[in-house]
């Protein structure tokens, strides 16, 4: 399907953030190691949460939906062997976390996923695991999936692993390593990136009583022959998808209100609201909403993108329709998302008429005026939310291919960007 958008429009009224997709992996792989019954409120059902929900399923773990926003996760500190391959569909979180798990159960564990996952690298943590005493392998010999893992346990130990490529092989590990036999030490051989994503890991791993030792930048201890006990997780709005709506407002002549969005929350992508604040626009925060008013004319600023990957296809396109020149950087490890996500939006945004200088680490984007055109999303969720918001403020029509990976994070982006007076509309791919 291709998503059609027409520019120049307002969006008017409030919609509630979609629960966060990062919180709920976690609450539900740390929910399938726990002794006995936990409570998720309110987890995010999506594509890339129910190949989490399936993955954990396959480990043992009896999953119910009690009601429509409660979720009941009966686990065992001792997984067992999944009858079948285990297919992640397009979740990076997903295959990372749950091959280190995997590791906990006996016999061997399969990993594979959609063409995107088996181009992902995973030799960080194939590594990493076999320095814990955890035979684990790529089918391949290229450190992608498909992975097999031959479980039996991790023994414990040190290893190192670089921190520049994913938080996601740390958190795999903060999530396994506590069930090890043996203390285990992790350094970090380069610079840490997105590390909100691990302090999000370990607050989760919290509730349920595990017990972590992190020495920012440096590396971690933990503990070995813990239980984790079974808790009840409330899942908070997520600020990475509220970003794209928060966005689109402000460049475009509207005003909307999100609520669901706790300020306090340990998510590094609230960034947003001080990004949208330094580019001038209107915000207004209250008691777990966020309000923007349009109209006002941004102005281009330089983002160090290293604690925020998933903002850099939405600031790219507030830097398009701001004033001047705008500088994402320390941006290489977005590279290595659904799709080279730099690359993406360097492409996708000349299509529209702006002067992007495309850098190793980031972009260089010089404001300008957008206009319609036919635009690829690489299967890639996020693109394709920041085009759709592009789309919004250009001049013309715009037709964005691939609007089903929306499902990935946010299932309900058209339908609430629709509620709020866009008019965005689906069409198969072969009309016009």
């Amino acid at each position: 399907m291709n998503l059609v958008v027409n520019g120049g429009g307002s969006l008017k009224g409030s919609v509630s953030a979609p629960p966060s997709k990062s919180y709920t992996h976690r609450a539900f792989i740390i929910s399938t190691l726990a002794e006995g019954r936990s409570e998720i409120f309110g987890p995010l059902i999506s594509r890339d949460t129910l190949a989490s929900i399936r993955a954990c399923e396959a480990l043992g773990a009896v999953i119910e939906r009690r009601s429509e926003k409660v979720w009941c996760v009966s686990g065992s500190p001792s997984p067992k062997t999944p009858e079948d391959v285990i297919n992640v569909d397009n979740s990076g979180t997903t295959i990372r976390i749950i091959t280190a798990v995997s590791s906990l159960a006996p016999g061997f564990t399969v990993l594979t996923g959609d063409s995107s996952i088996r181009q992902r690298p995973m030799g960080p943590l194939i590594k990493s695991l076999g320095d814990l005493g955890v035979r684990c392998f790529s089918t391949r010999g290229d450190d992608k999936p498909p992975i097999v893992v031959e479980g039996g346990g991790i023994r414990g130990g040190k290893t190192n692993i670089p921190g520049h490529i994913s938080s996601q092989f740390i958190s795999a590990l903060l999530i396994a390593c506590p069930l090890a036999k043996n203390e285990t030490r992790i350094s970090f051989t380069s610079e840490l990136k997105s590390e909100p994503y691990l302090e999000m890991t370990m607050e989760v791993l919290s509730l349920f009583k595990g017990n972590i030792k992190y020495l920012p930048n440096m590396g971690v201890v933990i503990p070995p022959k813990q239980t984790y006990s079974p808790a009840s997780v409330r899942i908070p709005g997520d600020f990475s998808s509220a970003a794209f709506i928060l966005s689109a407002a402000a460049i475009t002549d509207s005003d909307v209100k999100i609520h669901n969005l706790d300020m306090s929350s340990q998510q590094g992508d609230k960034k947003i609201v001080d990004i949208l604040v330094k580019m001038g626009a209107e915000v207004e925060l209250g008691k777990n909403y966020v309000r923007v008013i349009g109209g006002h004319k941004l102005k281009g600023i330089s983002f160090d993108c290293g604690n925020n990957p998933d903002l850099l296809p939405i600031l790219a396109v507030l830097g398009s329709v701001a004033e001047g020149k705008t500088d994402i950087f320390n941006a290489q490890h977005v590279r290595y998302k659904e799709s080279d996500r730099v690359s993406a939006m360097a492409k996708e945004l000349s299509k529209m008429g702006i002067h992007i200088d495309e850098k190793i680490d980031g972009l260089t984007i010089h404001g300008g005026k957008l206009k319609g055109a036919r635009v690829e999303t690489y299967n890639d969720h996020r693109i394709l939310m920041a085009l759709a918001v592009a789309a919004l403020a250009a001049e013309g029509e715009t037709i964005i291919s691939g609007v089903e990976s929306v499902d990935v994070s946010y299932p309900s982006f058209i339908e609430d960007m629709n509620s709020l007076g866009a008019n965005f509309r689906g069409t198969n791919k072969n009309d016009g």
